[in-house]
């Protein structure tokens, strides 16, 4: 039983994808456990503990309850048929970055196609969301929204998409600054090696968030063929 659904990228089968299950502990397409790197002086397991339930990932739809009468069959098959319509979108490339605290692959130069491709998952895929809670809302508003941003999350159930859009691969939570630095400067030249220039961002995943441990596990990926 799944708690809730997400629209994640995720890559392809291959070095990238690999690395980042190791460095997370957290393998979500095979739905196991791995051990993590191992890195003299950091604690790969702490700095990690926040992103790893999700994989490695880049949110598209941000994870929501299913609405009645909505069902996983019927949000696969969606995303299925939403997928034939729509391009995959190619980077110049990523890079490894420090960004409001945490260490992230982020996208070298913005791209509004990438942009336009969240906005239209996004809506195109609200009726599958359930209403959030009293709970949710008093959640997301102690990160300080935006007025907009407010309203983008009443909504939409997210504050963060449209103009306020940010597509990153997250790898770690959030740290002191010098931690920052330090992560950064260790991780860089073992990842690098691994990200291919261009970048193309051409498949899209139905998630599923675990009842019994809160992980989220691969259920389908589809390619973007149109």
């Amino acid at each position: 039983m799944f708690a809730r659904y997400t629209i994640f990228y995720t890559p392809p089968p291959g070095d990238l994808f690999e690395f980042a299950a190791r460095w997370l502990g957290w393998d979500s397409r095979a739905g196991r456990a791995m051990d993590h790197l191992d890195l003299d002086g950091i604690d790969v397991a702490g700095v990690t503990a926040t992103p790893r339930k999700y994989g490695f990932h880049g949110t598209v739809k941000a994870p929501f309850r299913m609405v009645d009468g909505q069902n996983r069959a019927a949000l696969e098959a969606a995303l299925e048929g939403f997928a034939r319509d729509r391009a995959a979108v190619v980077l110049d490339g990523l890079e490894l970055s420090v960004d409001h605290g945490f260490l992230a692959l982020r996208p070298k130069t913005e791209s509004r196609e990438l942009a336009a491709l969240a906005a239209d998952v996004v809506r195109q895929f609200d009726p599958f969301r359930a209403p959030l809670t009293d709970g949710d809302i008093a959640r997301r508003r102690k990160a300080g929204l935006s007025p907009r941003q407010d309203k983008q999350m009443l909504d939409w159930g997210y504050p963060y998409i449209f103009d306020d859009f940010n597509f990153h691969l997250t790898l770690s939570g959030r740290l002191a600054p010098s931690e920052c630095a330090d992560l950064l400067r260790r991780v860089e030249p073992l990842i690098a090696p691994h990200l291919a220039k261009p970048y193309r961002i051409g498949a899209l995943a139905v998630m599923g968030e675990a009842s019994e441990d809160g992980l989220f596990h691969e259920l389908s990926r589809v390619e973007l063929t149109g």
